[in-house]
């Protein structure tokens, strides 16, 4: 059997872990580059802020053969003041959006590496789209705000359902919607 024969019946694992190597970071940045930039238009040219030289990026990579070999999904977490966290800048790379749980895996990662480094509260502004996920995956809505001259939900993640992670960067392995229906 041909090689790209036998790999469409292939479908691709994922990484969820903290951003860890110098590729993954400019793949971090690049992913955030596209999504922001070029498809939404939010930034005109780079969406990086202070928060970057503070937060931890976590990352969705996409494998092959077992390899880490692309960022796909990325999000950002810090404390904004002692005991209270943030996520933001969450992307997921256009061609992988309906492959898989990538954002959910970000977001319970992002919420459990908080909650495991002393976290009492868990905010993020979210864009209105994605409100819905944010709702199916315990979290409130506390008020309608305006981010970079675009609707946003501020959101608070309910601890309870995220447990502490200690080292993200040990990470998990997600399977795509394909493998988990198999």
């Amino acid at each position: 059997m041909s090689f790209q024969r036998a790999s469409r019946f292939l479908s691709p694992d994922f990484i969820i872990r903290a951003a860890a190597q110098q590729w993954e970071l400019e793949g971090v940045r690049q992913l955030r580059h596209q999504v922001f930039v070029r498809e939404q238009g939010i930034f005109d040219r780079d969406d990086r802020d202070a928060i970057d030289d503070v937060a931890l990026p976590l990352v969705a990579l996409s494998t092959f053969a077992s390899e880490a070999d692309q960022v796909v999904g990325t999000v950002r977490i810090h404390e904004a003041h002692p005991r209270v966290w943030r996520g933001s800048r969450l992307a997921v790379a256009q061609s992988h959006r309906r492959m898989g749980r990538l954002g959910a895996e970000l977001i319970r990662l992002a919420v459990c590496t908080a909650h495991g480094r002393g976290c009492d509260l868990f905010l993020a502004q979210v864009q209105m789209q994605n409100v819905p996920l944010f709702e199916r995956l315990y979290w409130a809505s506390l008020r309608e705000i305006e981010v970079h001259g675009v609707p946003h939900m501020e959101m608070q993640a309910d601890l309870a359902f995220y447990p502490p992670i200690l080292d993200p960067f040990a990470g998990w392995k997600a399977l795509s919607s394909k493998q988990r229906a198999a």
